[in-house]
């Protein structure tokens, strides 16, 4: 896309200045939400708009644009929420003007919806990609397309209809269940409906301020108005219940250390992963639904992840495990495996179906990087409804049922493969040393984890981690 090519291409030169890439990201927001803002015709205080800086030059300009972000900072709503902590990372005034100028080269507000949004999504993507760990921020848009496809977040089901991310990243699901409704209406929403999907009906929590940032402009590109909250969602329930949560919520130990304070929280562990399902188990409707990207360790993690599992298994149907390919958040995260867990609150599981898109299939790479072709099997077997019927779904080579006696005479793992690895058998397809290193890091934080709980048992469960997500 010629915007998002020439908009990134600035980046380049910006580095010289001292500024990254998440600081260009940010800055770039700061500035595009004030161009909609004029364009749109939205009210800005008198002299920090568009106009006073397009204005300006040399240290005036540099100024004028530090006190305009302290002042916007300290506005209520979206206008505060954007620039919540804003600070400018321009060390020369020339730099500031020209992005100011190739920003004011393009009607924004004339572009369509689609076109904006996509233009700032190829920016976090090649911001996720070209900067190491910015991926935990930044789920694969082909994946996030796939996950709703299946859970079919759809608004007209009830008047009072939510959809919820916990973990929000940038947004991408909040964004993906709203594309959803607007293509499976044909586009022919009621004014009411209408209104909904633009107001009320989506919403999300985000515990890095510079991440929420991104997400709240990511969905006000796309004429979203959701309420995105900072903090740690871990910490409290938030008093709100939920017929749809979508999430892929942080992995790794970063963070952990600590058991959260949580009366709603059955099994008592520092494992996030955990307990966000837990917390994502708390803040479900009775009915409600929900799809968890999570890492492999979640099925088949001893003690409390057992504990876990058994708690998920009880309490909600658990009928759909889907593995998902090796390399799938390439370039953001390379040597990650995780699955996406679907299940649906009220009733005890009786079944779990188990897709295995990881043996035997291409990993992903930069090369070959993923698609929706990878998921059109699965949401073909998955036959997306609200909750599959029983006898509605049929095995395949790749698609398995398990019973729960099955599963329970495995200790409730769920970290269940029966296709035979084809690469094993080949000494020279081996696989690659740093999806090897990723089981032996998988298996470590595991072992970390075990040894979390086991302070926190012996009373030193108040140790603080590392925050962040």
């Amino acid at each position: 896309m010629d915007v998002v090519q020439k908009l990134w291409g600035f980046c380049n030169t910006l580095r010289h200045d001292g500024i990254g890439y998440g600081d260009y990201i940010e800055q770039l927001t700061y500035l595009l939400f004030l161009k909609l803002a004029e364009e749109k015709g939205l009210t800005i205080p008198n002299g920090y708009d568009w106009a006073a800086l397009r204005a300006r030059s040399g240290t005036e300009l540099l100024d004028h644009y530090i006190e305009t972000l302290r002042a916007l900072g300290r506005e209520p709503g979206l206008l505060g929420a954007i620039f919540a902590g804003a600070l400018s990372r321009f060390r020369e005034p020339v730099n500031l003007k020209k992005l100011i100028s190739l920003i004011d080269e393009t009607e924004w507000a004339a572009l369509d919806v689609d076109l904006k949004g996509q233009a700032y999504e190829g920016l976090l993507a090649k911001y996720a990609a070209e900067q190491k760990g910015a991926g935990q921020y930044f789920t694969p848009r082909p994946l996030i397309r796939a996950v709703v496809q299946c859970v079919r977040p759809d608004i007209r089901d009830a008047r009072d209809f939510t959809v919820h991310d916990p973990a929000c990243g940038t947004g991408g699901f909040l964004i993906g269940a709203a594309e959803w409704v607007i293509q499976a209406s044909g586009g022919r929403l009621s004014r009411e409906d209408q209104q909904r999907l633009r107001r009320g009906t989506y919403s999300g929590a985000e515990l890095v301020l510079e991440t929420r940032r991104l997400a709240l402009m990511n969905v006000y590109l796309h004429e979203i108005e959701a309420e995105i909250t900072y903090g740690d969602s871990l910490a409290r329930h938030p008093g709100r219940y939920y017929n749809v949560i979508l999430t892929n919520p942080p992995f790794g130990t970063k963070g952990a250390g600590e058991v959260p304070h949580r009366d709603d929280f059955t099994v008592a562990t520092s494992n996030k992963q955990l307990n966000f399902v837990q917390h994502v188990m708390s803040i479900l409707k009775p009915g409600g639904r929900a799809a968890m990207v999570l890492p492999d360790n979640v099925l088949f993690e001893g003690h409390a992840g057992r504990d876990v599992r058994q708690l998920l298994m009880s309490d909600c149907q658990l009928h759909t495990i889907l593995r998902l390919p090796v390399g799938t958040f390439t370039p953001y995260s390379t040597g990650v495996k995780a699955n996406v867990l679907f299940f649906r609150k009220g009733q005890p599981t009786e079944e779990v179906w188990i897709y295995d898109l990881r043996t035997n299939v291409p990993k992903v790479t930069k090369r070959q990087p993923l698609t929706e072709e990878y998921f059109a099997d699965f949401i073909a077997c998955y036959r997306p409804r609200h909750t599959p019927r029983p006898g509605e779904r049929q095995e395949t080579e790749r698609f398995r049922r398990f019973s729960r006696q099955e599963i329970a005479g495995r200790d409730d793992n769920l970290d269940i493969f029966w296709l035979k690895d084809e690469n094993l058998d080949d000494s020279d397809d081996l696989p690659e040393p740093e999806d090897l290193l990723a089981d032996i890091t998988t298996r470590l934080e595991t072992a970390l984890d075990a040894l979390n709980e086991l302070a926190a048992l012996l009373g030193n469960g108040n140790n603080q981690g590392e925050g962040g997500n």
